[in-house]
This record gives structure tokens, sequence and C-alpha cells, in this order.
């Protein structure tokens, strides 16, 4: 079953944040006591969404716009049964906080009248629906994993070290001496009678047609991108004879060149070591980029080769023909328009300005700490507003875009990389695209999970929100930026709220025993192992 993430984020009548606020502390409030004392961190009444994840409930301060009421989940399956469990669950709770918010001034007004009107029982899917935003970028961690099966698996944890603990009689357990393939034959015949579902045969996490079309997309956004890229080059061809045209664009590739260089280098105080390089990267990738270069030339020119024909009478094999030369003239183009547009790039980055030391609230900073670590797992909210400028707007999108479709193939196995802390993260745009949120939920603590990112996915991280207002300085969208671990975090801090209400379906589950508990569920389901599957898999015993 496919995972959804998504977020709806209203705005709040500004004399209403307050009441908004208690209301979701009360919420949170409401949750089982904690055997050390005080309240405990988790609303056990949200097992009655059965598609549930996570679930976060906030609301964001700011001084440029109004407050912000956020609803963030993750869940298995399509949006409309899970709002119908959530409101069968916490449905008089939302349609108050849903009275604190603005009517909106859309054609979504008198569906907004029609669920907060006093004593009102009209559905609150419809509206949450229709509110919804689609991330613009998204990671699950334990892709393919539905919550079910997340909690069943543990179970068979639970089992398996129930079992192996079984010492008879207070005597030495009877799994000690046996081999991995003895142990694995043992405790599969203990273990079937109580989780028969291990005859079955584990569904796909990612099934086939899914992990085709994850494929096909990034394909076919980037053929697109190359197109758009050359279509400069190609519409200058059409008017200059190729002589001139060689010229032309290897007068502008040596100047554009030649002020990159002047300009490329970091400014004073802003550079972070790094061993990435841009012209290694472009060596290491030669092969494989002139042959897809080659497979885009055939594709466009099969695809265009028809309008051709149809614009200018020609007969199949001449429009093919000037198709593909065309097209292979837009090619060589595209360095320039490239180099270019870094360049337009380079010289924002020299402009903007950052912010060294971001305030925040003291009062607010502590109350995130208050609510932090209580459990394996935090939370993380955060709003900033995006850069100004066509080339940022341009930027946000297809990187957003890029970086979403690459993480669906990089990201198979449920890691983010060498990151095995992240179970859902996603980015999305608000309050007419000007600004950015994200929302995550983590293993360990906010400050560990943040290093984490520094150290390991800062390139991606400095892509997702440089054109945040305020973001340490960048180069080349991918450079310095994150790498500046201290400003980057002060940053980060100054960007979020209190998480006042969230919620873990499996809270005592961190991402990587996640995949423990399912790579000892996958052994158990087979029959039989070899005896190098069985070393293996003992492993995770």
């Amino acid at each position: 079953m496919r995972q959804t993430t998504l977020s709806v984020a209203l705005e709040v009548k500004p004399e209403s944040a307050d009441h908004l606020s208690g209301l979701l502390d009360k919420l949170r409030d409401r949750r089982n006591p904690d055997p050390s004392g005080g309240t405990g961190p988790f609303a056990e009444f949200l097992t009655l969404v059965p598609a549930l994840h996570f679930i976060s409930l906030s609301v964001f301060p700011g001084a440029e716009y109004d407050p912000l009421f956020v609803v963030e989940a993750n869940f298995d399956g399509q949006p409309g049964p899970f709002w119908a469990q959530l409101e069968s669950a916490i449905g008089d709770d939302l349609r108050a906080f849903l009275r604190c918010c603005k009517r909106p001034l859309d054609n979504d007004g008198p569906l907004y009248d029609s669920i907060t009107a006093p004593d009102s029982r009209a559905p609150i899917a419809p509206y949450m629906e229709r509110r919804a935003l689609t991330p613009t970028v998204f990671h699950h961690g334990n892709r393919g994993m539905t919550r079910d099966r997340i909690l069943a698996e543990h179970a068979l944890f639970l089992g398996t070290r129930g079992e192996l603990a079984n010492t008879a009689s207070g005597g030495p357990s009877p799994y000690r001496r046996l081999s991995a393939v003895e142990v694995h034959n043992k405790l599969r015949a203990a273990l079937l009678p109580k989780f028969d579902w291990l005859n079955q045969k584990a569904p796909a996490r990612i099934p086939f047609f899914q992990g085709l079309m994850d494929y096909v997309q990034l394909v076919a956004f980037v053929l697109m991108v190359v197109f758009v890229l050359s279509l400069p080059g190609l519409i200058v061809k059409l008017e200059m004879p190729w002589e001139r045209y060689l010229i032309l664009l290897g007068v502008l590739f040596v100047g554009l060149a030649a002020l990159l260089k002047k300009i490329g280098v970091a400014l004073p105080g802003t550079a972070t070591p790094t061993k990435f390089s841009f012209i290694k990267l472009s060596i290491q990738t030669l092969v494989p980029t002139l042959i897809f270069f080659g497979i885009y030339v055939v594709v466009a020119a099969a695809a265009g080769t028809g309008i051709s024909m149809l614009m200018t009478g020609r007969s199949l094999a001449l429009a093919w023909k000037d198709m593909l030369v065309w097209l292979g003239w837009g090619l060589v183009s595209l360095p320039v328009t490239l180099a270019a547009l870094v360049f337009w790039l380079r010289c924002l980055e020299r402009a903007d300005a950052s912010q060294d030391a971001p305030p925040v609230d003291p009062l607010m900073l502590r109350e995130m700490a208050r609510r932090e670590d209580w459990i394996p797992q935090n939370h993380m909210g955060s709003v900033v507003l995006i850069k100004p400028g066509i080339l940022r707007m341009i930027i946000i999108r297809v990187g957003h875009h890029a970086l979403g479709l690459a993480l669906r193939i990089v990201a198979r196995d449920g890691y983010l990389g060498s990151m095995r802390t992240i179970h859902f993260a996603h980015w999305a745009m608000v309050n007419n695209k000007s600004r950015l949120m994200f929302f995550s939920n983590f293993d360990q603590t906010w400050e560990s999970y943040l290093d984490d990112f520094i150290e390991k996915a800062h390139g991606g991280l400095t892509l997702a929100w440089c054109c945040g207002v305020g973001f340490p300085p960048t180069r080349f969208l991918v450079k310095d930026g994150a790498s500046h671990g201290r400003q980057f975090k002060e940053w980060a801090r100054h960007s979020m709220t209190v998480s006042r209400f969230w919620y873990s379906a499996y809270k005592d589950l961190t991402a990587e025993q996640i995949e423990r508990n399912f790579r000892i569920a996958c052994g158990l389901r087979k029959p039989r192992l070899s005896a190098k599957e069985a070393a293996a898999w003992i492993n995770d015993l």
C-alpha cells in the first residue's frame, strides 16, 4: 500500500492563536499517565486511526503573516479514508481548532461555514482534502512498510526474544548449542502457531510497477530539463548559419567562464572545507552523460518528427534527419545556457544576506526543549520565508522536484544515504508559495539529527533550503550553506515552533529497529535457509 504524506496549513485569527495553542495543549494532555510521574507523551486514543503513522498539530507565529495552524500527517492509503478515521477519533477537537482559523476567501468559504457552525455535524474530511498541500519533496524511511506490518513484525521480534529466553526450568537455553540453520528451523516451528502469517508470502515493499515509474518519471524529468535548457540555442540556430552559430557560442562560453572564475570563489569567511568538485563529477560521469544525450536526441527526435512533418510537409526520412541535426545543435548550446544560469545564480548568491545570529525566543526555546526527548523519536517543524526573484522561484520548484524524484531512487532501502534515523520528512510551500515548511520525524535528539544532516547530507539539505531567507551563505546551490554547522542550527531553531501535539504509532521503535524486524521476519517466512543465509540472518536476533 502506498504511503501518503501531506499537510494542511490554515491561517489563524490573530485573537484566537493563544486559545488554539491552549486547545492543542489540552489534546496533548489527554494521554496515558507516565509510570514515572506526570503525563506520558502519547495520545493512545489515536490508535483509533488505523492508517496513521505520524501526525503533528502546530501553531506557527510569524511577524510577516498571521499565525498558521498546520496539520501534518503520514499515513497509509488515500487521504479520504484517513480524514474520516481522524474525524471519528478527534472530530470535535478538530472542529474546535478550525473555528480558531480564518474563513477562506476563495470557494471553500461555504464549506468552512458548514463545518464550523454551532452544533454542526457536517463531515470535516472534504474540507481538509480541499485544503491539503502536496509536498514539494518527501522522504519515507522504511519505505513500503505499512503501519500494521511494522507493528506485526515488532510483535514477532518480541516473540523471538521471548522464545530465545525460554530456558525451560531455569536451565540453559535450548538454542545455545544449535547451528544457525537449526536455530532458524526451531524458532520458526515455535513461532508459527502464534504468527501464522509467516506461512504467507511477504508483500513487496515497492511493487514492480511503482518502482518502474520512479525511474520513468526521473528520466522523463531530466529529458524535459535538457530540452528546455536547449531551447535558447535551438531558437537561435533557426536564424543563423552554423559557422556563426559556433563562433557565437564559443565567444559567449569563454566570456562566461572567465566571469565565473572571477566570482566563483567563496566570499571572505563563507567557505567550508569540502572534497566535492563539479569538474571531478563531470569527468566521472562523462560516459553516462554522453550516452544519456544520445538517448535524449533519439527520444526527442521521435517525439518531434511528426510535428515537423505536419508543419513543414517534409517526408518522414527528411524530417527525422533534420530533427536529429537540430536537436544536436541544441545540445551544443547547452554549456552556454548552463554557464549563463550559473553566472546569474552566483551573482544572486554573492548579494544574498544571511542571518549570522538569528534571534530565538528563550521562552519558546525552553518550551521546545521541554517537549523533546521523551521517547526515542522526536519531531521538528519549521517555516521560513522564500527569497524573491524569478530564478529563485524556478530553482526551488525544479530543484525540489528533482530532489524528490532522486530520493525515490536512491532511498529505496529506507535509508537516506548513511543516515538511518529518519522516519518521515517533507517540505511544502504555503502562503501563495512565499513560505517553505519542513517537517520531520526522526530518532535521537534534535542536535544529533541536525549533526547527521550537516555531516552526511549537507549538499541535499543546502539544495532544499538555500532559497530560505537568512540561510547561511551558499555557493552554486549545494556548496557551503548547511555546512556552516552552528549558523545553520541557529537558523533552523529560529524557524521552528513548539510541537504542541504529535503522535507516533510505534513510539518505541527506531527506523533501524524497524528494518531489523523486517529482516528477521523475512528470514522466518522462509521454510529453509542455506547455511550462508542463516549465518547472516542470525546476526539480527
